[in-house]
């Protein structure tokens, strides 16, 4: 888990599930681009978890995006996977908040997963 989620926690908080990029983040003109440093930065700095109280996404490593959600004001989490995605097990994950707010995070290893773990918090 990484320091973004560890020093954001509240009390009473803990982790149930932390996603994590798909190795084919690997496999695109960026990644050749930069001598596969871009993915290989991605991977250490992005965060993906869910605890349970809330969903918290952290992305970048300068310019930093987050995304915190309490359970109770997410209407539901979307999986969208194509047919490689599939058979490789990776996909897009997409929150969708109260008010219409959504929220898509690309290439997430083991998305049906993420939405499982979040289905069974809300229960």
């Amino acid at each position: 888990m990484g320091s973004y989620v560890n020093n954001n926690l509240i009390r009473g908080e803990n982790v149930k599930y932390e996603a994590t990029y798909h190795w084919i983040i690997f496999w695109n003109l960026r990644a050749l681009l930069t001598l596969f440093i871009a993915p290989l930065i991605d991977q250490w700095t992005d965060e993906f978890v869910i605890t349970n109280k809330r969903i918290i996404m952290k992305t970048g490593l300068i310019a930093r995006r987050t995304v915190e959600m309490n359970l109770s004001k997410i209407e539901t989490v979307n999986v969208d996977q194509s047919i490689l995605g599939r058979i490789l097990g990776y996909g897009n994950i997409i929150i969708v908040g109260t008010g219409g707010t959504r929220e898509w995070f690309p290439k997430i290893k083991s998305p049906v997963k993420f939405r499982r773990t979040f289905q069974e918090l809300c229960n």
